[in-house]
């Protein structure tokens, strides 16, 4: 799952991907020194794993990833082309969701391409070049749909389905505040539109404002509610900081600024969620390890991302929650306990439950 960092040019989006993968992406003091999008992992924070790590005492420790993608700044006008926004666009078409960067201080030492700060405009300008883009895009799409239902008559909905999205688009709302039937996705789905996908807010604030909200992050959180949407306060700077630390330095440092979880680990955990993954855990004496699932996901389907031999020859899960086995203190005791169930194909597998797949083929 790729997640897409986006912003105006001097928000902090590189900053902030240098310090989530440590890739050291080029940052620096004047839009698009970002040209092509930087691409990094990052893995995602699971305290479970250090308590089954301890547990089990693995040869190894695997945490799930995510991975994120630096876009280079957006500008008014990338819909036409501005600013290398055509490029831009199309690198953005190709994430999962969007973590929108948005300026939360003030300092005359780093030049804002508008001239000063305002968040609320920031957003506005990149959020009408997406939405620009969209209706091109489905326009485009209403012409294909509508050739296509002179053959078969189920591409109406598309065309449908295209005309209330473009109804939203030219009334300012983005393509996800619309509520879709299962066969009006399906069937829109070779259309990708960038308003379609989820977002999270990231308030960049200076070092100095971590703790409180400023006047800028209550405005964004403001807007972000009414667009039922959440904001992650970070500060790109300290973020940088931490991420050349050893872990304890880094809680250490943590404790300092009194903050209990770093901005960093409270963005890759909100972006996982955004995009309705979890975490179903495998634990024994080779590796502990994390997979992700999307929720909802049954036995089979979760075994097969371990190996498609599991999914096809699939006979049962063996389960225990997280929960339960650390009450228990030890598998075998969870065992005693009746506490590890025998679940078969149709087990929707949860977050948090440590499986043993049983398979032949």
């Amino acid at each position: 799952m790729k997640i897409g960092i986006v912003g105006l040019p001097n928000v902090g989006k590189s900053t902030l991907f240098n310090a989530i993968t440590k890739a050291g992406a080029e940052s620096a003091n004047y839009p698009f020194c970002t040209i092509e999008p930087n691409i990094g992992i990052a893995t995602v924070p699971d305290d479970r794993l250090d308590k089954l790590t301890e547990m089990f005492r693995p040869d190894k420790t695997t945490h799930a990833i995510i991975e994120f993608v630096d876009i280079a700044g957006l500008v008014k006008g990338a819909s036409k082309g501005e600013g290398l926004g055509n490029k831009f666009l199309s690198h953005i078409r190709e994430v999962d969701a969007i973590a929108h960067v948005v300026r939360c201080f003030d300092d005359d030492n780093v030049i804002h391409v508008e001239g000063f700060t305002d968040p609320l405009r920031d957003i506005e300008t990149i959020r009408l070049e997406l939405i620009f883009a969209d209706i091109e895009s489905i326009d485009k799409a209403i012409v294909r749909y509508e050739k296509s239902a002179k053959a078969d008559k189920k591409y109406l909905i598309a065309v449908n389905t295209c005309k209330k999205i473009k109804t939203a688009l030219e009334s300012g709302n983005d393509a996800r505040s619309l509520d879709f039937t299962d066969e009006e996705l399906e069937l829109i789905k070779e259309t990708p539109l960038l308003t379609m996908k989820p977002v999270i807010y990231v308030a960049n604030v200076a070092e100095g404002e971590i703790t409180t909200d400023n006047k800028y992050v209550k405005d964004l959180k403001e807007f972000a509610k009414s667009q039922s949407a959440e904001v992650v306060v970070i500060s790109a700077r300290i973020e940088e900081e931490l991420a050349s630390l050893d872990d304890q330095e880094k809680n250490e440092f943590l404790k300092e600024l009194g903050i209990e979880k770093s901005g960093l680990d409270q963005m890759i955990s909100a972006s996982y969620s955004l995009l309705g993954l979890i975490s179903y855990l495998t634990a024994g004496k080779p590796e502990v390890r994390a997979w992700t699932i999307t929720k909802g996901t049954k036995a089979p389907q979760a075994a097969g991302k371990i190996h498609t031999d599991f999914e096809r020859g699939f006979i049962r899960a063996e389960v225990v929650s997280y929960n339960d086995l650390m009450t228990s203190g030890s598998m075998t005791a969870a065992k005693e306990k009746g506490l590890v169930r025998s679940e078969g194909k149709d087990y929707v597998v949860q977050d948090g439950d440590i499986v043993l797949f049983r398979f032949n083929v």
